[in-house]
């Protein structure tokens, strides 16, 4: 275990140093310049050559590329994530005044798929009537066809505008958080029934199933005490993969709704070219990831203790990735 934690965390750090990287090179590959966004967006679309200069100077801008890399990077390693070129704010305050806001949001999210995407994958493998099971199990493809944004758009046209029971806008108070919640996780939730509903099917065939309904035991006490337990393995690795959906989907969600948060802070920063800032934010979401799936793969011996054997962990996280792919 302690060799396995090893290697994930060497992997861990080499894909936070492969975001950081990739992202630089594109940044610097764009043929804007953020610091003529920044004085064209402050002084009417006048910028003398001379604060041009002065301003790259500032930020290290006027620098060869490797130079500017390494010593960026230094910084990061350090913990120190440099100054935003669109605000000239700190981007580690930027980063923590708005992190609440999109932690809130995609946490109820997730509960809302997590809820959502279990009841419809139980109730379609629950009910006999073949019409009502084939309904529930058409859900989740719609739901995964379905853009983010225009589900968005329409829980705003219903619930805000005709029906006036949710605010459109802003960023106070749960009930502001409803909609952007919804809209965040129907096609989340409809993932997460899609795998799920696939592997109840799978594991109500076998064997041991047919042994515990000859035991007398109950449809419900088999679904839930028998099969739930093998069958919810796939849709705990498939969380992990939902957090990188939250954290993609909350820019878009965030955008609409004119929400505070992770999601307008990257919008804006890749609007304005601001380099620390969307560095910043693509190592945050990398190291967030990382960390997700780590706690995923440890959650397997948990549920199904079989996985706990010498060296069965890691195989057994990879079977289960493979079997989804």
């Amino acid at each position: 275990m302690l060799r396995y934690l090893g290697g994930r965390a060497a992997q861990a750090i080499f894909v936070v140093w492969a975001a950081y990287t990739v992202t630089f090179v594109i940044l610097y590959v764009l043929p804007s310049d953020p610091v003529e966004i920044k004085l064209s967006q402050g002084e009417g679309g006048i910028a003398s050559p001379e604060k041009l200069a002065e301003l790259r100077a500032q930020y290290g801008l006027d620098q060869p590329l490797w130079v500017q890399y390494f010593a960026q990077l230094g910084r990061l390693v350090t913990g120190d994530l440099g100054t935003s070129i669109a605000t000239g704010a700190p981007v580690t305050e930027s980063i923590v005044q708005a992190l609440p806001h999109t932690i809130a949001l995609a946490g109820f999210a997730l509960a809302l798929s997590l809820i959502a995407g279990g009841g419809i994958a139980l109730l379609a493998s629950y009910l006999r009537w073949r019409p009502a099971q084939n309904l529930l199990l058409a859900l989740p493809p719609l739901g995964v066809s379905v853009p983010t944004f225009w589900s968005a758009l329409v829980l705003l046209q219903v619930f805000s505008f005709q029906l006036a029971w949710f605010p459109a806008t802003g960023t106070s108070g749960f009930v502001s958080l409803v909609l952007p919640a919804v809209a965040l996780a129907l096609p989340n939730s409809a993932f997460i029934a899609q795998v799920l509903s696939r592997s109840l099917r799978s594991t109500l065939a076998q064997p041991y199933i047919e042994t515990a309904r000859a035991r007398g035991a109950g449809r419900a006490r088999v679904q839930l005490g028998h099969a739930l337990r093998n069958a919810i393995i796939p849709a705990v690795t498939i969380v992990g993969i939902t957090v990188g959906n939250l954290l993609g989907g909350a820019v878009v969600v965030e955008t609409v709704f004119a929400r505070q948060g992770i999601g307008r802070l990257t919008q804006n920063a890749v609007a304005t070219q601001d380099i620390p800032m969307v560095q910043a934010l693509v190592v945050l979401a990398a190291v967030i990831f990382v960390v997700v799936n780590l706690i995923v793969d440890l959650l397997y011996p948990l549920i199904d203790p079989r996985i706990a054997r010498a060296g069965a962990a890691p195989r057994a996280a990879r079977r289960r990735r493979a079997a989804l792919v």
